[in-house]
């Protein structure tokens, strides 16, 4: 893959970099309808691979918040024409790395020394690329180690550049501008967190050493002393991504296991630590050599309060849903019926919201759940285009904590189908007084 050698920092760079693909995508549309004259049965699939190289294009030279938001869409089979989601998942494994010169001006710049400065050996070429950084393999002592670099800029730029994103994403979403303001108003927030890496040291070995114990699970050991503000450094963990590790045809036994283990890792951090690793995209995780999980990314962590966390969990795993006054009581304290609405949108809010959470409930009410199902993930993703088209979506209802909570617990599932893993769902159930 091409290095990059340099990447737009300043507001007016980042801003001309988004007109520019707004003029791209305009040609691209003129081009389809001049087609469309001369072919009327024409579809969109030509100009959705066109949009979507386009988008790419720019934001995986970008970097940072718009291309993370590129990568959380990716996540989303519902939301996005399959060109999009296609293109939007390169940023997930290998988005355009930086090149060694940039990568030295921008380790000195935050370090104060260069890299040879400080590690026995470190290898300029960066062994993974994605959207807020890169990761670079270096030796220390004869310890392999990781060295994640923040690309120069991305944490300064997060605010303006969701300002920039939002046409585009009023464009693909085709939300209403007050649901994607608390849309955007979580990302930055989440993002904020994401580039401290301070923070991110901090927690990861908070969150490691409470998940220490569980079965077949693996983490990097953490270095705050050789990591800073844009600086993490880690152990070096071996192992094959989800991709690379389904290419090997590996037995339904050891498929099982890293799913139990993927499973359990999840679980035990919503139910028990009540804060969760938000960012279950695949590149987040290794399967070691002796076959176990890897985690090896926590920079987005999403903290479940109370006054979320029973109403939600209530749905799921008591005798909610079986009572119809209960079931609205919660969906009202979530926000998804509103004091407002009238007896006709109650019921129809009521109705609507019962089967999604009966839908996504389904793991949760047996001890084993096959996600190899496709009938189970064929009704998740009907219900999802079904619900896009209705305009009752299309105002803002839910609470903000939403939006990172189903992504990971949809991510978790769409792992676990990649997986084709029948897991135990019953080892970390919900607490609900």
């Amino acid at each position: 893959m091409d290095e990059q050698n340099s990447i737009p920092v300043t507001k007016v760079e980042r801003s001309a970099k988004f007109v520019k693909t707004g003029f791209q995508i305009g040609g691209n549309y003129i081009k389809h309808y001049s087609k469309k004259l001369f072919n009327p049965d024409l579809g969109r699939d030509e100009l959705n691979e066109d949009n979507a190289t386009d988008i790419y294009k720019s934001l995986s030279e970008l970097k940072g918040s718009a291309l993370k938001i590129a990568q959380m869409l990716s996540m989303d089979k519902n939301i996005l024409p399959k060109s999009y989601v296609d293109k939007f998942s390169q940023s997930q494994y290998n988005a355009p790395p930086l090149s060694g010169p940039l990568i030295v001006r921008t380790f000195t710049k935050n370090f104060g020394k260069t890299p040879e400065a400080i590690y026995d050996k470190f290898n300029i070429v960066s062994t993974n690329a994605a959207s807020i950084g890169q990761v670079h393999q270096a030796e220390l002592k004869g310890k392999k180690l990781a060295v994640k670099i923040q690309y120069p800029g991305v944490g300064d730029s997060i605010s303006s550049d969701l300002k920039l994103v939002k046409p585009f994403a009023f464009r693909l979403l085709g939300m209403s501008e007050k649901e994607l303001n608390i849309y955007i108003k979580e990302v930055e927030e989440r993002l904020l967190e994401e580039t401290d890496y301070e923070l991110e040291v901090r927690r990861s070995i908070e969150i490691t050493n409470a998940c220490k114990d569980l079965k077949n699970v693996v983490f990097p050991t953490y270095y705050p002393e050789l990591s800073g503000k844009r600086i993490i450094t880690m152990d070096w963990i071996n192992g094959l991504h989800l991709k690379e590790f389904l290419q090997t045809n590996p037995s339904q036994e050891l498929r099982n296991k890293i799913g139990q283990a993927l499973w359990d890792f999840y679980n035990f951090q919503q139910h028990e630590l009540r804060a969760v690793h938000a960012d279950p995209h695949p590149g987040n995780f290794m399967i070691t050599p002796d076959e176990k999980l890897g985690v090896i990314d926590f920079g987005c962590i999403k903290e479940l309060p109370d006054d979320f966390y029973v109403p939600f969990f209530s749905l799921i795993s008591s005798d909610v849903v079986s009572d119809k006054a209960k079931t609205i009581e919660a969906f009202r304290k979530l926000d998804m019926i509103h004091a407002s609405d009238n007896a006709t949108q109650v019921e129809f809010y009521y109705k609507a919201y019962l089967e999604m959470i009966q839908l996504f409930a389904k793991p949760y009410l047996s001890s084993t759940f096959d996600f190899s199902q496709p009938e189970f993930f064929e009704k998740l993703y009907a219900y999802g285009e079904k619900i896009a088209k209705m305009p009752e979506f299309k105002q803002a209802r839910g609470v903000k904590h939403f939006i990172y909570v189903n992504r990971t617990n949809f991510g978790l599932y769409q792992i676990l189908q990649e997986l084709k893993a029948v897991v135990h769902t019953d080892t970390y159930q919900p607490h609900i007084k």
